[in-house]
């Protein structure tokens, strides 16, 4: 057994200089796992490619796929988005989507299994928007329960920005439970209503983030018992983060994961882990969070 991965080149989509979503951060993630054998070459899949659209219709409207691939967003809608529209987008987004997709067989054989990238939490059923255009792990999640391979599903959203995307997904699903953790008032301004909301105060430290996750997510998961997970674990929590307003430390960002991660092993519930967010200054402190969170589950898994 080992650690699969997902990863594309796509996901680098170049960007114009000084653009604040930081593209880089996924080739040279890839570089550091298997720099550290955190993964071995071997392990990192390649999504193929859809046959077609029929599970991202399960979370997104038909029309808005049909404007999105006739290039007929209107700029505001490109605007929300906020990254340079064109075929390669599309063809990146499709990609992460069917990583996860795949990923989601891996965490059933193995108990875990990761993407890269992914965690695109603010697309919604019609629109995309901070970043996202497609909502992979809600795709994912409408595919298992379509399929019938699992009746009890959880998205457990640990980005500092509400997964208000998902939540507006899922609002009409007891099927899918979503959870987020999220800054009170940061991005989006406009929150979406999940199963379960924790809302955080600026400048939120160690201590009680940690128990917040402990006390209020671990127990919430506890009261529903999933039957599969879905991770968005996002460093964009820490206080180096430009785009966040907490303040939790690698330690922290790292102990989440952790608990999290232990959570779901001890249970016996296959989980599928996405990158999120992370807009730290310095690159490196970005590279180590997210390096964390595949070594822990590494170390916990196997």
């Amino acid at each position: 057994m080992s650690l699969k991965v997902a990863w594309d080149e796509c996901y680098a989509l170049p960007l114009k200089e000084g653009h604040r979503f930081p593209m880089e951060k996924y080739p040279l993630l890839k570089e550091q796992l298997e720099y550290r054998g955190i993964v071995n070459k071997k392990d990192f899949f390649r999504p193929s490619k859809l046959p077609d659209y029929s599970n991202i219709f399960l979370a997104h409207d038909e029309s808005y796929l049909h404007r999105l691939e006739n290039a007929e967003l209107s700029k505001s809608e490109i605007r929300a988005i906020g990254l340079p529209y064109d075929e390669a987008l599309i063809e990146r987004e499709v990609t992460i989507v069917n990583g996860t997709i795949e990923a989601t067989k891996y965490a059933q054989d193995f108990g875990v299994s990761m993407n890269i990238a992914g965690g695109t939490h603010h697309a919604f059923t019609n629109r995309g928007e901070g970043f996202c255009v497609l909502n992979d792990q809600a795709i994912a999640a409408a595919m298992l329960m379509n399929n019938s391979r699992t009746q009890s599903i959880a998205i457990v959203d640990l980005d500092v920005h509400q997964g208000n995307g998902t939540a507006e997904i899922f609002q009409n699903n007891e099927g899918v439970r979503t959870i987020s953790v999220h800054g009170d008032k940061n991005y989006p301004l406009r929150k979406e209503k999940s199963d379960l909301d924790v809302a955080l105060m600026d400048d939120c430290e160690d201590e009680t983030y940690l128990r917040i996750i402990q006390n209020d997510v671990i127990a919430y998961l506890d009261a529903i018992e999933p039957e599969f997970i879905f991770y968005q674990s996002g460093v964009d929590i820490l206080g180096s983060d430009k785009l966040g307003k907490l303040n939790v430390s690698i330690e922290g960002c790292k102990e989440r994961d952790k608990i999290v991660l232990e959570y779901c092993k001890n249970k016996s519930i296959p989980v599928v882990c996405c990158m999120g967010g992370g807009y730290s200054k310095d690159i490196k402190v970005i590279l180590e969070a997210h390096t964390n969170t595949f070594a822990l589950a590494k170390d916990i898994f196997f």
